[in-house]
C-alpha cells in the first residue's frame, strides 16, 4: 500500500477498520444498527512523526501493515475511492496486535 492516495501529516495514521461482526456466536444475524463499532484495524498509511516543541522529529511506533487496537470512537471517518477509513493520531492507538 505504498501508493496510498493520501499521506497523513505529523503523528497521524490512516487505519482501515476491521469489518463488524455480522452474526453472534450463537448464529443470530445482527442488523447494521446493532453491530458494535470495530476497535481493530490495519494501518494503511503513516505520517512522518510528531515534531516536538524544540523542533525534533519523533518517529511513529506503528508502520503500514500493523494491526492495531484503538478507542471505539477514535479518529475521523473518511471515504477514499469508496472505501471507509479512519484518520487518527498515533496516541489514539492503544496497541499493536502481534
Amino acid at each position: 500500500m505504498a501508493d496510498f492516495k493520501i499521506k497523513p501529516l505529523g503523528d497521524r495514521v490512516i487505519v482501515k477498520a476491521k469489518e463488524a461482526e455480522e452474526t453472534t456466536k450463537g448464529g443470530i444475524i445482527l442488523p447494521d444498527t446493532a453491530k458494535e463499532k470495530p476497535i481493530e484495524g490495519t494501518v494503511v498509511a503513516v505520517g512522518d512523526g510528531k515534531v516536538t516543541d524544540d523542533g525534533k522529529s519523533v518517529k511513529l511506533n506503528v508502520k503500514v501493515g500493523d494491526i492495531v487496537l484503538y478507542g471505539k470512537y477514535s479518529g475521523t471517518e473518511v471515504k477514499i475511492d469508496g472505501e471507509e477509513y479512519l484518520i487518527m493520531r498515533e496516541s489514539d492507538i492503544y496497541g499493536i496486535v502481534k
